[in-house]
């Protein structure tokens, strides 16, 4: 399988023979499922005080008043007499809260995270499965997109903006920026006010000033080849991201993928 390489001008220059990862069955299950996996690795185990909710003098005043036998608040003023310690009162403790001992990382075979991220590799250069994520991709434009390494060396955000718009990728960008949102409520105090949607992804071997330049242009990301997971390649664990591979990226691949071919089902 061959690709055609581009220059920064969208200019071709030559051909590249593909790996055979490329030629991974799409397989949608699975990456899926070790996409998961994977993002429980950055959850951090929570737990609440065993005692919260029931610090408090309250005690049931028995039979013989009319009132329930709920335990209250000793003494008089605003709080006397209220309920508490209790789950089903305000201010009371929860009834069944998290707990820090709670197993919440969950792991997946090494084979089949292989297969999940070869799987997901050859879905970017399935123009079909591209478009269904959304991404806006011109009829004349074949994927994958594949740019020799002086796209590594961009250190400039316009330069970059430039280079997406040689080769026909504007539409898309204009389009992650048509895809902010602005959220209000509880995830504007937690720091998550901004959503927004997910751009081209930039595969180097190198980073010498690409990724700098990408992360002031909303949706767009970079990453290193060897450092490439399921997770850059299918957020929300949908597959067939927009990349753009530099030359020396492919072969620099970790070797699992390069070497082993039982990977790819017919």
């Amino acid at each position: 399988m061959n690709a055609d390489i581009q220059d920064l001008d969208g200019k071709i220059i030559g051909s590249v023979n593909l790996p055979k990862i490329f030629l991974t069955s799409f397989r949608p299950d699975i990456i899926h499922r070790v996409y998961h996996a994977i993002a429980t690795h950055n959850l951090q185990p929570q737990g609440r005080d065993l005692l919260a909710g029931q610090k408090t003098s309250a005690e049931s005043w028995g039979t013989g008043r009319g009132a329930s036998r709920v335990a209250r608040v000793k003494g008089g003023g605003k709080r006397g007499g209220q309920a508490a310690g209790v789950a089903m009162v305000v201010g009371g403790r929860i009834p069944h809260p998290p707990r820090s001992e709670k197993k919440i990382r969950k792991e997946v075979n090494h084979k089949e995270r292989r297969l999940a991220l070869a799987s997901a590799i050859a879905a970017t250069a399935e123009k079909y499965i591209v478009s269904l994520r959304g991404h806006k991709i011109p009829d004349e434009r074949n994927l994958p997109i594949i740019v020799n390494d002086d796209i590594q060396k961009i250190s400039k955000t316009s330069k970059l903006l430039e280079f997406f718009l040689s080769i026909n990728l504007g539409d898309d960008i204009e389009r992650v920026y048509r895809s902010r949102k602005i959220r209000s409520g509880t995830s504007r105090m937690r720091g998550r006010t901004v959503r927004t949607g997910k751009g081209p992804l930039i595969v180097v071997s190198e980073d010498n000033g690409v990724g700098k330049a990408a992360s002031n242009i909303p949706g767009i990301d970079c990453v290193l080849a060897k450092n490439l997971t399921v997770t850059d390649l299918a957020p929300g664990s949908q597959a067939g991201r927009l990349v753009v591979w530099s030359k020396s990226s492919i072969g620099n691949l970790p070797k699992p993928l390069l070497e082993v071919s039982n990977l790819i089902e017919t």
